[in-house]
C-alpha cells in the first residue's frame, strides 16, 4: 500500500466515524427530548415526572458535552497526524534527548504530557460545571488535583518499567517480539488484577469492612448459597467525589473482593442490596468475567501482531504523517501512531461488543432472579436509575452503540418475565 493510499482510508474512516458518532450524538438528543414530557408508563409509579426530566436533561448535557469532545479530539488527531505535529514533537524530543531509549520513552511521556493537558478542560467542566448542576458532584477542587498527581505517578511508577519492556523487546527480539510483549503484558494484566483493590485503590478511596452485621449475615448467606468465595466485604467512600452509587468486584482468584459505594448502602434497603450483589456474582458464576478476560487477550494479541506487520512498512508511518527518524528506532512512535489510529477503524464496529455485553446482562438478571426476588431487582434497578438521572428514554440505536447494558425498560420486561 502506499503513504497516500493509506492517507485516503484513514481519511475516509475518520469522515465516517465523525459523521456517525454526530449523527448517533444527535438522535439521542432529539429521542431524549421527545419522551421529555412524560414518564413511561412501566415506571410511572415509582419515578416522579421531576425526576425523570432531570434524567433527560442530564443525558442530553452529557451527550453534547461528548460531541464537542469528539470533534476536539479530532481536531487533535488531525494535527497530531496527517499535518505533521506528531513529526514535529518527535524531533524536538530526539533534539534533546538524541537517540535510543531516552529519545522513545520521552516522546511518549511528551505525548501523554499533552494528551493530558488537552483532555484537563473536559475533565474539569465535567466534574465542576455539568456534574456540580445537577448535584452530583462531592469533589473539592484540591482532591481533583490531588487525583491527578497521583495518577501521574502511578504511570510514572508502574507504565514506564511497562513500556520500557516493550520497546526493548520491540527492538531486540526479532520478528516475534509481538508475541513476546504479549506474554508480558498479559502477564500484567493478571498481576494488576490482584495488586489494583489492594495497593492503587486504596490510593484514591478509603476501604472499610462492611460494619451492618444483619447486612452482612445476608449476603455472606447469598454467597454462600451460590458458591462464591470473597477475601472481604468493603464499603468505598464513594461519597467523597460523587453522589453516584454503584457496587462492583474487584481482583481475581482468591483476592476477589466485594465493594458497596456507601451512596449505595445508604439509598438501597437489604433485599435490594442482596439482588443487585446476585446480578453481580451472576457475572462471575456464569463465567462472565473470565469470558471477557479471554476476549481482551485474544484481541490484544491481533492487535499487537498486526502492530508487528505495520511498524515494518513505511506508508504507516508516512501515510500519518511521520517521516521515521534513520538515527533511532520508531517503535515509540508506531505505538503511538498504532493507539491514535487503531479507534478510527473500530468504532464502527462498536455493537458487536454491545451485544454479547447485553446477553450477559440479561444473564446475569436471569442469574439474580433465581437466587432472590426480581421484584428487589427491578425496585433496586428503578431508584439506581433515578438517583445517577440515567435516562428511561434512550435511542435505540445510539445505546446500540454506546451502551454496555439493555435499556431499563427491556431490561426491567426481561426480569419480570424471568419471575
Amino acid at each position: 500500500m502506499s503513504s497516500l493510499a493509506f492517507s485516503a482510508l484513514f481519511s475516509g474512516f475518520l469522515v465516517v466515524t465523525l459523521a456517525l458518532r454526530f449523527w448517533l450524538g444527535s438522535r439521542h438528543i432529539r429521542h431524549v427530548l421527545q419522551h421529555r414530557a412524560r414518564v413511561p408508563s412501566e415506571f410511572a409509579d415509582n419515578i416522579p415526572l421531576s425526576a425523570h426530566q432531570k434524567a433527560a436533561d442530564y443525558t442530553v448535557a452529557k451527550t453534547k458535552l461528548g460531541m464537542v469532545n469528539m470533534l476536539v479530539s479530532a481536531a487533535v488527531l488531525i494535527g497530531f497526524t496527517l499535518l505533521g505535529g506528531l513529526h514535529a514533537l518527535s524531533l524536538a524530543v530526539f533534539h534533546v534527548t538524541g537517540p535510543g531509549m531516552p529519545y522513545q520513552l520521552g516522546l511518549l511521556a511528551a505525548f501523554a504530557a499533552i494528551s493530558a493537558l488537552i483532555d484537563l478542560p473536559f475533565d474539569y467542566y465535567r466534574q465542576f460545571v455539568m456534574e456540580e448542576r445537577f448535584g452530583f458532584n462531592k469533589m473539592t477542587l484540591g482532591l481533583f488535583l490531588g487525583d491527578l498527581v497521583k495518577t501521574a505517578l502511578i504511570g510514572v511508577v508502574v507504565g514506564l518499567p511497562l513500556v520500557w519492556v516493550i520497546l526493548t523487546l520491540m527492538g531486540k527480539s526479532g520478528d516475534l517480539w509481538w508475541l513476546y510483549a504479549w506474554l508480558v503484558w498479559t502477564g500484567f494484566q493478571l498481576l494488576m488484577l490482584v495488586l489494583y483493590p489492594t495497593v492503587i485503590a486504596p490510593l484514591f478511596n478509603k476501604f472499610t469492612p462492611l460494619q451492618d452485621e444483619s447486612l452482612r449475615a445476608r449476603i455472606e448467606g447469598l454467597m454462600q448459597r451460590v458458591g462464591f468465595a470473597s477475601k472481604g466485604l468493603f464499603v468505598m467512600d464513594g461519597s467523597k467525589r460523587s453522589a453516584h452509587g454503584n457496587a462492583y468486584f474487584s481482583g481475581f482468584g482468591a483476592a476477589k473482593r466485594i465493594v458497596f459505594f456507601d451512596t449505595l448502602l445508604a439509598r438501597l434497603g437489604p433485599q435490594e442490596i442482596e439482588a443487585v450483589l446476585a446480578h453481580e456474582l451472576g457475572h462471575f458464576k456464569l463465567k462472565h468475567v473470565l469470558k471477557r478476560i479471554v476476549v481482551m487477550f485474544a484481541l490484544s494479541l491481533a492487535f499487537l501482531a498486526l502492530l508487528g506487520y505495520l511498524k515494518q512498512q513505511v506508508w504507516f508511518y508516512t501515510g500519518l504523517g511521520v517521516d521515521p527518524l534513520l538515527l533511532t528506532d520508531n517503535n515509540a512512535m508506531a505505538l503511538i501512531l498504532f493507539m491514535l489510529a487503531l479507534p478510527v477503524f473500530t468504532f464502527p464496529f462498536s455493537p458487536l461488543t454491545s451485544i454479547t455485553s447485553r446477553k450477559h446482562e440479561f444473564e446475569a438478571d436471569a442469574f439474580a432472579a433465581r437466587h432472590t426476588d426480581a421484584k428487589d431487582l427491578v425496585s433496586a434497578l428503578v431508584k439506581l436509575y433515578e438517583d445517577n438521572a440515567s435516562t428511561l428514554t434512550p435511542d435505540p440505536l445510539h445505546s446500540a452503540f454506546y451502551d454496555s447494558h439493555p435499556p431499563a425498560s427491556v431490561r426491567i420486561r426481561h426480569l419480570l418475565a424471568a419471575q
